[in-house]
């Protein structure tokens, strides 16, 4: 808008001075120049997608008068400066549709769980369980030989040994399907029975499922 209003004050100089024309008939150059000035077009940023124009978030150039009757008012267009760039890049980054990403649902069968059962029964059968426990200090000095073996402090509950199944095997189990008729009260190593369902086909050899436990001092 400045360089507009500079061209018409050159303009006015011109016209006062009367040297519009040279004296061999011709136009004096600096009249073009002005006309440049004033009918230079503008570089915007579009906002939105115009058609025949371009699309939002381009940069592209209009002639003064159109942006400033028509896509300034409407907010159609900013000027191309870094201060409006910067903006439209930001709100292009917020507000820009991203693709819907199309979910289906998979119906699981009868036949997916049980193999689901089967690998997590499979995952129980194969690993070891180790508890760190305190020791029962006082009846392991009392101890008459190291045969002994060496009490805990605390009994070992079902419940203890089914949260210690969902946080180191990631197998999520109920203190029913553990066998285990009375604590364990001792350090050493434990072959739990699991009370599974009979639908789980076991493995060849194999006469029921089973978990190791293994007690270690803390």
């Amino acid at each position: 808008m400045s360089s507009i209003r500079c061209g018409r004050n050159a303009i006015r100089q011109i016209v006062r001075g009367a040297s519009v024309r040279s004296s061999d008939g011709g136009v004096h150059p600096l009249f073009h120049a002005c006309q440049g000035v004033r009918y230079r077009k503008l570089e915007v940023i579009l906002t939105t997608s115009i058609e025949k124009l371009g699309k939002a978030g381009e940069t592209v150039k209009v002639a003064p008068g159109y942006f400033r009757n028509h896509l300034m008012p409407k907010l159609l267009a900013v000027p191309n400066i870094e201060k409006f760039a910067y903006l439209i890049r930001e709100q292009r980054k917020i507000y820009q549709p991203q693709e819907v990403e199309e979910v289906k649902v998979v119906t699981e069968t009868v036949e997916d769980k049980m193999k689901e059962y089967e690998a997590a029964a499979k995952r129980l059968d194969n690993a070891l369980l180790v508890l760190r426990r305190f020791i029962n200090v006082e009846k392991l000095r009392a101890r008459a030989t190291k045969d002994e073996p060496i009490e805990l402090r605390s009994p070992v509950m079902k419940e203890e040994i089914v949260s210690e199944v969902a946080r180191q095997l990631c197998v999520q189990i109920d203190p029913e399907h553990l066998h285990l008729p009375n604590p364990l009260t001792n350090v050493g190593e434990y072959e739990v029975p699991l009370r599974l369902p009979k639908s789980i086909p076991l493995p060849e050899g194999k006469i029921q499922w089973t978990l190791n436990v293994k007690l270690r001092c803390k």
